[in-house]
């Protein structure tokens, strides 16, 4: 019995280890400024040591967006539930619209680091590596759900472009007084790229 149960605890384990290691960057970059967060400080904070920190990222950006890949990873989860009878586009949007929904008012830190990323280069590049490996994984469900090869252009440019509107919405929010509604913005930008699959 106890066999069985020890992946499952390790498992969990890990998650919590990273999910520390990534809120102690947070907590680092917003405190003190991305710039002057050291991967020791992180591994500091978060009570392991720097070898420990390196078993789990690459970097320090890379632990500062962990955030980032698990909310798109839920995402593709989405889509994967969606009814595999729907229009990709279709199927995207409803995804993205249940997603939103469900996360009600943003956590903050996740505003806050939206708003680090847009200020550091070193963070724009680490996310676009970050963006890069999703849009596979994206695109793997869309030629899943089509039928098609997840090399195909329309596969590609579909997650592409649907990860990008994301990304703009998101940008346009970033700038908008409080109050404004994120899957409003979002909507829209999905609804303008739609134009482009029609």
């Amino acid at each position: 019995m106890s066999t069985t149960a020890e992946p499952g605890l390790r498992e969990r384990k890990k998650a919590a280890t990273r999910q520390a290691l990534h809120a102690a960057a947070m907590r680092l970059a917003i405190e003190h400024g991305f710039d002057r967060v050291t991967v020791e400080a992180v591994a500091d904070e978060a009570g392991v040591s720097r070898r420990t920190f390196s078993n789990y990222f690459g970097s320090k950006e890379e632990a500062l967006l962990y955030g980032e890949r698990q909310r798109i990873t839920l995402l593709i989860e989405q889509v994967r539930a969606r009814p595999v009878s729907e229009p990709t586009w279709e199927a995207l949007t409803a995804a993205a619209r249940q997603f939103y929904l469900k996360l009600g008012d943003l956590d903050p830190h996740w505003v806050a680091q939206s708003r680090l990323v847009r200020a550091q280069p070193a963070l724009v590049a680490a996310q676009v590596q970050t963006f890069a490996a999703l849009e596979r994984d994206l695109s793997g469900e869309i030629a899943a759900r089509a039928g098609d090869d997840p090399g195909s252009v329309r596969v590609k440019m579909t997650s592409a472009v649907f990860l990008a509107s994301l990304r703009v919405g998101l940008h346009i929010w970033l700038d908008k007084p409080p109050g404004t509604n994120l899957w409003d913005l979002v909507s829209e930008t999905l609804a303008e790229a739609a134009k482009g699959f029609r």
